[in-house]
């Protein structure tokens, strides 16, 4: 949902003038970052100092306009080995700093010139601690970023912003999924078969279970039980992914079949909040998320707290003290956020399935939670056992 015309040199670029505008009316000026236009989503910040060029390929950030928190963002330039998909999927970017030249060996090109090239509307010389502040006191909320040499009045970007469509309500997972089913070979010697739903799946995902000897064929978001078991799954994964919960009936339906086969389950971020759903429990959206690569989890089996990777809007409503009575036998609260007791991991004790919310196989760090690819292999062996 971007339009975008780019400028014939960087220098007179940085000079054109921009302009974000929040839907209840807040506004702040600078300078036009990347692409040339106009752009719409949900505003949410990111707390990560490091690894921008993940998160802006996230498919989960589909539809998002992404405020990064740290000062100081582009410094180590772009690669290409680093994207966690084809694309960069976040509506819009917003910082305060962009560094002026790049300073990485790996570095090919610019962050400026890389969201130009691929359309990607941003704004510099934000406050951005002042933005962060303010969507943390209001909540996440719709946004607008305009730039250009002629600016029409904030009410009328006003009015625009607000006729762009909410986060809540939406399903989004088929407009970021593969169309076509794909392999990712196992790393050495194969030792299991997992089919993963690709809900907005990241290039790192697979590769974490690659390593464990795990060949993944990663299927479409609208794969049917007949398709996932076509490939004769040791266990069966559901990826992260962006939207509402609350619409994804065809995964929900999908994850249910799975678990009345009892084949070994794991889900990340999204898959968290269709496990939630397929177990009977609500979801709803948080007042502004979680995002960055800071947020204490605990790992209740063990008491060990983890510093972990987030990007979530939805949360499971789930009860942390007691252990739930559902359709595919008890389930409880694995993991929690410290921060505010977020549910951020559920587990069956009857049947071989378990989810967290956040990314353990986050590239860019950290890789306290890798484990859990560990825990998804000790499933799939015992039920091999």
């Amino acid at each position: 949902m971007t339009t975008s015309t780019q400028g014939n040199a960087s220098k007179r670029k940085r000079a054109l003038p921009a302009v974000l505008v929040l839907e209840d009316g807040r506004s702040f000026r600078g300078r036009a970052y990347g692409a040339v236009g106009e752009t719409f989503g949900e505003a949410v910040f990111s707390t990560g100092m490091t690894g921008y060029q993940e998160t802006l390929t996230d498919p989960s950030y589909h539809r998002q306009v992404v405020v990064m928190t740290a000062p100081h963002i582009g410094n180590t330039g772009v690669n290409d080995e680093d994207p966690e998909s084809k694309k960069i999927w976040v509506s819009g970017y917003v910082v305060r700093d962009p560094a002026r030249v790049p300073s990485n060996w790996r570095s090919v090109r610019t962050l400026d010139d890389e969201l130009s090239a691929q359309g990607v509307v941003g704004i510099s010389g934000v406050d951005t601690r002042a933005l962060t502040r303010h969507l943390r006191e209001r909540g996440a909320m719709r946004v607008g970023i305009f730039s250009g040499d002629a600016l029409p009045d904030e009410g009328t970007l006003l009015e625009k912003v607000r006729q762009a469509p909410e986060m809540k309500g939406a399903n989004l997972s088929a407009e970021v999924a593969t169309e076509e089913a794909y392999v990712v070979p196992a790393i050495g010697t194969k030792k299991f078969t997992v089919a993963a739903i690709d809900l907005g799946i990241k290039g790192m995902t697979p590769h974490r279970m690659a390593e464990r000897g795990i060949e993944v064929h990663v299927l479409p978001a609208t794969a049917t039980v007949e398709d996932v078991y076509a490939v004769e799954p040791d266990g069966v994964f559901f990826s992260n992914g962006p939207g509402d919960p609350a619409t994804a009936e065809h995964p929900v339906a999908l994850m249910q079949a799975v678990l009345e086969r009892q084949t070994p389950l794991f889900g990340i971020c999204f898959g968290n909040q269709i496990l939630g759903r397929a177990l009977g429990f609500g979801t709803f959206k948080l007042k502004y998320g979680h995002r960055g690569i800071n947020q204490p989890v605990q790992d209740r089996s063990t008491g060990k707290v983890e510093v972990t990777a987030h990007n979530h809007g939805f949360a499971v409503d789930a009860p942390l003290d007691k252990v739930s009575d559902t359709p595919y036998g008890r389930a409880e609260v694995s993991h929690v956020c410290l921060n505010d007791n977020v549910v951020e991991g559920l587990q069956l004790l009857d049947r071989p399935a378990f989810s967290v919310q956040y990314h353990p196989e986050a590239a860019a760090g950290p890789h306290d939670a890798a484990y859990l690819f560990d825990r998804f292999v000790s499933l799939m062996e015992g039920q091999r056992a």
